[in-house]
């Protein structure tokens, strides 16, 4: 067999093994009988260690040290080699030993997350979330960084991304967010109250699996279900789960997770299927995968044109709510700009604030300047000084994400990254799509699910997250596009 076949096989054996291990983590997340978790636990311990083991063989790295060599590989093939041979490095770094104790510990702090949320106490899972933070500082020193220790964990989300980076960015964007939040708050409020009435939970749940059809998710490739957190995860382009949550009292908080993570799933469900298990067959970075879901969920799920079709389909499915609510105000209404407490919930200006605030309380405790003992306390003067609300308690504060106890820590700045992107990348779809919004009006998304499949699917990590912005939209990220896009909405609703 030749050379690339043989590295092909390796990686593919090595997806099998890790998509094995998503499906039992899927189903932690969502089935597991509460008296399985420690079991569990052990079995996603084993099948990581065996992952690293597969990832770090010797004779892996001798074939890619082959393959590098060789000039008669095709552009993908070269990508794919160069893109495995710095992953096989990095994995180099780890003990498969360190590899197990990290995956058995962030099992067992999901479940005391859960249980901590379900009781609405931060001290049940304060212990094990101490003793994931001091694995990731050993994590940072293992990897290895240039200027700052969390550089090392945000690396791990967004290839060359940086606390230097981040800084400047946050900084150069938090005064016009303010300044449009001031000026909002000096206007009428819009009224939403019609958004927390009685919703059945069934008619939500019909609602919702409707939405998501329509915006081109494929039923027989992937499903829905109810899980603590909504997320998304792929096993393979034709097995792509994706999650929700249903509150009764609260239309929002099920609609717009439904939306982002359908999102998510359609760039999952277009990725290259020759590719599976190379790179070239996986997402380019976190803040691209974000990009795709923020796109979804505001860009278009937040859009006048999108409600003008969408929003006569969901009066059939509650009548009695939003019968007497026009179109406009119910456009107005998931619109609102007001300080809240829950990220997923909140509207596109102040969720940055929401995203500074974890980003800056992750910054602190790699750094070693805040314990986990220290972060309810932080979480909440932070959110009495950016968004000046009130946290009324342990799960509508520091227990609400699902993040940590995953021991995703360097991952929330990509959702800012990723709107920023989303509003570049829309706006290039704009231009590019003859009568696009006229489309979305008549209920047909599907010139934009095709413009994403051909500028971003298809190249899966061919690119960075830069060169792929810059093959889209001809031009690296600028944070303008999001401001002036936000800017254009909201001077329309609060007529400023």
């Amino acid at each position: 067999m030749v050379p690339y076949q043989l590295y092909k096989q390796h990686m593919q054996k090595i997806a099998d093994v890790k998509n094995a291990l998503a499906v039992l983590q899927w189903d932690q997340e969502t089935y597991l009988p509460a008296k399985g978790a420690s079991f569990r636990g052990q079995q996603i311990a084993t099948l990581s260690e065996l992952i690293h083991q597969l990832s770090t063989e010797e004779s892996l790295g001798n074939l890619l040290e082959e393959l590098k060599a060789k000039e008669d590989l095709a552009d993908n093939e070269k990508r794919n080699v160069a893109l495995n041979w710095e992953d096989y490095n990095k994995q180099k770094k780890y003990s498969s030993a360190f590899v197990r104790l990290l995956t058995e510990t962030i099992s067992k702090s999901f479940h005391s997350w859960i249980q901590a949320r379900k009781e609405n106490s931060f001290a049940i899972f304060e212990n094990d979330l101490h003793q994931l933070i001091e694995l990731k500082k050993q994590e940072t020193d293992i990897l290895g960084f240039a200027s700052h220790p969390y550089d090392a964990l945000l690396d791990e989300f967004e290839k060359g991304c940086t606390v230097e980076l981040l800084d400047k960015t946050f900084t150069g964007i938090r005064p016009s967010l303010k300044n449009l939040l001031d000026s909002i708050t000096t206007r009428n409020q819009v009224e939403d109250s019609f958004l927390n009435q009685f919703f059945p939970r069934q008619d939500q749940w019909n609602f919702g699996m409707y939405l998501i059809e329509q915006l081109g998710f494929d039923k027989e490739a992937g499903r829905q279900d109810i899980s603590e957190h909504p997320f998304t995860t792929s096993f393979n382009k034709n097995d792509v789960r994706i999650t929700t949550r249903i509150n009764e009292n609260d239309f929002s908080s099920m609609t717009w997770s439904c939306i982002h993570e359908a999102g998510h799933a359609l760039y999952e469900q277009g990725l290259p299927e020759n590719e599976y298990g190379l790179p070239c067959g996986e997402y380019a970075s976190l803040s691209i995968h974000e990009s795709q879901s923020r796109l979804w969920e505001n860009n278009i799920g937040r859009s006048m044109e999108f409600w003008k079709y969408q929003y006569s389909k969901l009066k059939n499915f509650f009548p009695e709510q939003l019968g007497e609510i026009s179109v406009n105000e119910f456009y107005e209404g998931i619109n609102k700009v007001h300080p809240s407490l829950i990220r997923t919930e909140a509207d596109e200006l102040t969720y940055h604030f929401h995203v500074m605030i974890r980003y800056e309380l992750e910054k602190l405790l790699i750094e070693g300047n805040l314990t986990a003992h220290d972060i309810p306390a932080y979480w909440n003067e932070q959110y009495a000084k950016y968004l000046g609300v009130r946290v009324p308690d342990d799960k509508k504060g520091c227990l609400q994400d699902v993040h940590w106890s995953h021991g995703s820590f360097g991952y929330f700045a990509t959702y800012s990254l990723g709107s920023f992107y989303a509003a570049q990348f829309f706006a290039a779809s704009q231009k590019q799509i003859p009568d696009l919004s006229e489309a979305i009006e008549n209920g047909n998304t599907q010139p934009v699910l095709s413009w994403l499949r051909s500028h971003i699917h298809q190249y899966g990590r061919m690119y960075t997250s830069e060169e792929l912005c810059r093959k889209v939209s001809g031009e690296v990220l600028d944070i303008r596009y999001f401001l002036q896009y936000l800017i254009d909405k909201y001077k329309k609703i609060y007529q400023f």
